[in-house]
């Protein structure tokens, strides 16, 4: 199954048109660090990152991981962690899944700059909004959406952007 963003602001899966917002500066084959764009590219969905105390135990068919306050991802290009999962309390080298507000109750890893190439970007989700303002490179829809999307796709599923 192949996951769609079509643009900037749909999301096609299956019969599913779903509303998204992607990265301030839109959609970018050479993605960098900070730049505000989404990559463009087709990517494997890697892993289902949940707030077990907000949304409960999701039914998906792809690996989960429960969120804890230390669960983060690396977007520091100069440090050996760059662009995968660490547990780090420090403020820099990181962006951190344990939050206030409720963008990352649920949240899908993609497998862009799996060769984890500084400066080539770091820490692209799909992740939940509530107002489709801008991200800073993710995609993001609303969690009615978000719920849909995780009966329908599997480890085998990917997502192609632009």
């Amino acid at each position: 199954m192949i996951i769609l963003v079509k643009n900037k602001d749909t999301l096609v899966i299956d019969d599913f048109h779903i509303r998204c917002c992607v990265g301030k500066r839109g959609l970018k084959l050479d993605k960098n660090e900070g730049d505000f764009t989404t990559p463009k590219g087709l990517f494997r969905l890697e892993n289902l990152y949940f707030r077990k105390d907000r949304v409960g135990t999701p039914k998906c068919r792809l690996k989960k991981k429960i969120i804890t306050k230390e669960t983060a991802w690396c977007d520091d290009p100069n440090h050996p962690k760059y662009n995968q999962e660490i547990y780090d309390l420090r403020k820099k080298s990181k962006e951190r899944f344990y939050r206030k507000d409720h963008k990352y109750d649920y949240l899908i890893t993609i497998n862009h700059n799996t060769k984890k190439v500084p400066g080539k970007g770091s820490a692209i989700f799909i992740h939940l909004t509530e107002d489709y303002k801008e991200t800073a490179g993710c995609i993001a829809i609303k969690k009615n959406d978000f719920e849909i999307l995780l009966k329908l796709i599997d480890q085998k599923s990917k997502i192609k952007i632009g």
